[in-house]
């Protein structure tokens, strides 16, 4: 770093002496000086966050980032306003004219499970004390961040859910929203909301019946199954399948695949997500459908909500192993 520094501070004033000894700015030099702008341009506050895990690659323009929950694998509002600060950090310092961006990638550190959603404890605690307010804003700011993400927060990039173990609920719900969606062979997706009378309430509606069409849509909302990773490839929900711990490589895969159609693809998302219209308030409506239908749950239906909450609890606390 001196030997560059001196370079570009005093190169006018440079005798031919100083010229000939001088060791070059070449290209690669060039490349890590602006790798070095681009990482001073980041604020240190994304990399930095209690339940996400955020790593930014130079090459590929990809910004890496791992839910690592402190408690169960679900969406607790800790985490949620974790999400609320990533995505405002990101629009604010990248894109265009900002540091270059063109891939998002979400991934989990919890070990087999991607999300199980929605704070189960929470629901039934506001649910007891008959807190519709509360279960409507824990609602709204699921779906605003949903919304977002389903816009790519404005920015010509590609959104990409990496799957690696259980996706349910509103963990599957949230992967309605990214542009593709890599997962792993013994991956698991499901809505088991209807299992304690409930149905999910931030966005499963709104996506599956574009996607899927409305009697396919109803199947999986309300079947109470559980689908593998090729089923939901073999219904177009799931864009790329992977072998068990290959998830990572091959994101970087599709990466290296879409790089030449990059702007072609942004184009074509866009142009997809105009025509499927899923307004922010469409989604709130549906929450609001949700709140209500939550305080009319039996006292029965929130003891398996509790029950299910602390199977969660007890599995394995999420790892901290690099990308």
């Amino acid at each position: 770093m001196d030997r560059l520094s001196s370079d570009l501070g005093g190169r006018e004033q440079a005798t031919e002496a100083q010229a000939e000894c001088a060791i070059p700015f070449n290209h690669n030099s060039e490349e890590l000086f602006a790798q070095s702008q681009q990482r001073l341009a980041i604020p240190e506050e994304l990399f930095g966050m209690d339940e996400l895990d955020v790593f930014y690659d130079d090459q590929a323009q990809a910004l890496w980032t791992y839910m690592r929950p402190v408690g169960r694998p679900s969406f607790t509002p800790s985490m949620l306003g974790d999400f609320v600060n990533w995505q405002r950090l990101i629009g604010a310092h990248f894109g265009p004219d900002h540091v270059p961006l063109r891939y998002l990638v979400l991934g989990s550190r919890a070990p087999g499970v991607f999300c199980f959603g929605g704070d189960l404890e929470l629901f039934a605690a506001l649910i007891r004390a008959g807190n519709r307010d509360g279960l409507a804003a824990y609602g709204y700011r699921c779906v605003e961040i949903l919304h977002r993400n389903l816009h790519s927060l404005d920015l010509p990039m590609l959104t990409v859910g990496l799957v690696q173990g259980q996706a349910l609920g509103g963990g599957f719900e949230a992967l309605l929203s990214f542009d593709y969606i890599v997962a792993e062979r013994g991956s698991t997706f499901g809505l088991p909301e209807v299992k304690f009378g409930l149905f999910p309430g931030m966005g499963a509606h709104a996506f599956l019946t574009r996607k899927l069409g409305s009697a396919m849509a109803d199947r999986v909302i309300m079947g109470d199954a559980i689908f593998s990773a090729e089923q939901m490839y073999d219904l177009g929900i799931v864009h790329a399948l992977a072998e068990p711990g290959e998830g990572e490589a091959a994101v970087r895969s599709f990466m290296d695949r879409s790089e030449r159609r990059h702007a072609g693809l942004v184009g074509a998302r866009r142009a997809s997500k105009r025509a499927d219209q899923i307004t922010l308030s469409e989604l709130r409506d549906i929450v609001d459908h949700w709140a209500d239908a939550a305080l009319n749950l039996r006292d029965q239906d929130l003891k398996l909500m509790q029950r299910l909450a602390g199977a969660q609890e007890r599995l394995p606390r999420a790892t901290g192993v690099a990308a």
